[in-house]
């Protein structure tokens, strides 16, 4: 998810927000979560619903240049993250979107950011995306988050089609994707803006039906609700 669904003038105004319909088709998807998410622990890493607190190790870790290079400008202040983790808060009440921070052992602090939104009514289709400070690349906690995030996907919202993109440059997020078993089935030209420059991005995806049989999963470690 290199798009970044928030935009910062989006908190110019008091909208209203809509509650989302379930598609008719789709099965029964849990409610539980847009009043607030769950805890999913895993191993070393913990991914929990963001507080304005992490506003400013968010701002530090996700606007480096490293970082910032493949995605959407991160808001440029911690006054910026504070407005956009209000804006999560009010996505997931809504039942359109989810943001979950990132964080390790026994310590509370936000290293990154795991999203999922819905790409039709009901998460039907959605799309997911990672954001983490670069001192934790290389380190598993991308695998082991990415795991609970696709776990809370499937079994708890409800996704039949998981969509991730990244821009064929970015070797590294393409390179976790294809670790995580995705199947990149396209090459989206000339669709994502950065710095003036329209760069070529691939589609990933997982479906529900791979990773039931176990086709795409890997790892044993599994989401823990608390």
């Amino acid at each position: 998810m290199e798009k970044m669904p928030y935009r910062p003038e989006l908190d110019r105004h008091d909208v209203r927000l809509q509650p989302v319909v379930a598609a008719a088709a789709s099965e029964t998807v849990s409610t539980d979560w847009r009043n607030g998410l769950p805890m999913l622990a895993g191993a070393t890493v913990t991914l929990r619903e963001l507080r304005a607190s992490d506003a400013a190790s968010l701002f530090a870790l996700l606007t480096t240049e490293e970082v910032s290079r493949f995605i959407s400008p991160p808001p440029s202040t911690v006054d910026g993250f504070e407005k956009f983790i209000a804006w999560t808060l009010r996505q997931r009440a809504a039942g359109a979107y989810v943001c979950f921070a990132v964080t390790i052992d026994a310590t509370d602090t936000a290293i990154g950011i795991f999203q999922l939104r819905q790409l039709e009514p009901g998460f039907g289709t959605a799309e997911w995306g990672f954001a983490t400070g670069s001192a934790y690349w290389g380190t598993g906690v991308f695998q082991e988050g990415a795991q609970l995030l696709v776990t809370f996907a499937f079994e708890t919202v409800g996704v039949h089609r998981l969509e991730a993109r990244a821009a064929v440059r970015n070797g590294r997020g393409n390179g976790a994707l294809r670790k995580m078993g995705a199947v990149q089935e396209g090459l989206l030209r000339k669709s994502f803006l950065k710095d003036g420059e329209y760069l070529d991005q691939a589609l990933w995806t997982i479906l529900d039906e791979d990773w039931k049989a176990n086709t795409v999963w890997s790892g044993t470690g599994r989401m823990i609700v608390h």
